[in-house]
């Protein structure tokens, strides 16, 4: 007798109802094509003008005429790809320079570039915890974080989203001499709400035997003095042990990231999986993003600017009667929450059809019984374009029956 149940058969319910909905007529949220891309604002799609809502490009840097310069002129210096790996023969000149220009952004002794910003979780933690040791996280962590304990064999110990309570119980649960490394993220990118690091470092610090590591992935650009993240505004700076970021955000390319002051830093290089066994950066996306992080040491006006456009949205999309992830700006993620799958899609659509792009998001990926459309703003976005794009939300809304 043949089985005819096979290793998709796990996935059967998700493409039932994957089918049920596109056979309701409306595009698939999760296949979007942009045509042509004319800024970091402005996209064709299916043939329409239409202003970009959820790209991440914080710092419009995609289309900086510096950083794209510097793209082409090491893509003729140095080729298209470099074909190995960084301890191998994948460390070109570039390498070297983005990681000074990290350094030098986030006053550090030390700093290591990953292909990816979910392979600097991967790598760092399951590195950093290995068995026998405690990642202690936010049970709202990214996924990268959750598989790089996976891949470290770590125990998880899993506490309330941005409770500190519920952190320094967690903590005194564990065995006094166990190894620990607590993750949490300055900006969690599903409602763009901001951890209370300062409490939460002195209730890490209480505890023996931990050491902290920070994911600065979605407030790298916009947070701090000098742009290095939450840790950097809330003052935390000095207690933390390791910051994680990307450059697929606030510095316009793809690649991921690790600084830190550890004396021991460097032998991670030589022991990191996901940095030995995996090809490195193209030489072009190397200079793209040193030539980035350099100039957003000096982006003081941009990040008033994408403040500014913050506080607006947030004002508007409130004074329209939509329910949003937080009741005041925290960053440059806001969340619009519905009821269900299928009001999240309407709204989606109909957004789209009148010009505007933003991410839907539901579980897993949101926490259970959680739809939402993710807008993240831009620095580029004008006064002009965020007006647009409150009207665009009204019409929508009235349209969908989302707001009266």
């Amino acid at each position: 007798m043949t089985n005819s149940r096979d290793l998709f058969s796990k996935f059967d319910a998700l493409i039932a109802e994957r089918e049920a909905l596109l056979a309701t007529g409306v595009r698939d949220p999760f296949a979007i094509v942009m045509d042509e891309v004319k800024s970091p604002t402005l996209a064709v799609i299916k043939g329409k003008d239409t202003i970009l809502l959820g790209t991440y490009n914080y710092m419009g840097m995609t289309f900086d005429p510096d950083v794209v310069a510097a793209g082409k002129k090491a893509l003729d210096d140095f080729g298209a790809g470099t074909t190995g790996s960084r301890v191998l023969n994948g460390t070109y000149q570039g390498h070297r320079e983005v990681e000074d220009a990290l350094k030098e952004f986030y006053g550090t002794s030390s700093a290591m570039v990953f292909s990816t910003g979910y392979q600097a979780n991967l790598g760092m933690i399951s590195t950093l915890a290995g068995k026998g040791d405690y990642v202690v996280l936010d049970a709202d962590s990214h996924a990268s974080i959750y598989d790089g304990c996976f891949l470290g064999d770590a125990e998880i110990v899993r506490f309330r989203h941005n409770s500190v309570e519920d952190l320094n119980k967690r903590l005194g649960r564990l065995p006094a001499d166990a190894l620990k490394l607590v993750v949490l993220e300055g900006v969690y990118s599903m409602l763009g709400d901001v951890a209370p690091l300062p409490q939460m470092v002195a209730a890490v610090r209480s505890h023996e035997n931990c050491m902290i590591l920070v994911d600065e992935a979605h407030g790298m650009g916009f947070f701090g003095a000098h742009g290095r993240g939450v840790y950097e505004e809330q003052g935390v700076e000095k207690d933390v042990d390791f910051v994680v970021g990307t450059f697929s955000k606030s510095v316009g390319t793809v690649g991921g990231f690790c600084v830190s002051n550890h004396p021991k830093f460097e032998i991670l290089r030589l022991v990191c999986r996901p940095y030995v066994f995996t090809a490195s950066l193209p030489p072009s996306v190397v200079a793209t993003a040193a030539t980035s992080i350099r100039k957003l040491m000096h982006a003081g006006e941009k990040r008033a600017h994408l403040w500014k456009n913050s506080q607006r949205l947030h004002k508007g999309l409130t004074d329209l009667g939509f329910t949003l992830g937080t009741k005041e700006p925290q960053s440059a993620i806001i969340a619009v929450i519905l009821t269900d799958q299928a009001q999240a899609v309407a709204m989606w659509q109909t957004l789209l059809e009148l010009g505007l792009y933003v991410n839907m998001a539901r579980p897993p990926a949101t926490p259970a019984g959680t739809f939402l459309l993710r807008c993240s703003l831009c620095a580029e976005h004008s006064d002009e374009q965020v007006g647009q794009i409150i009207g665009i939300f009204e019409a929508a809304g009235r349209a969908v029956g989302v707001i009266a």
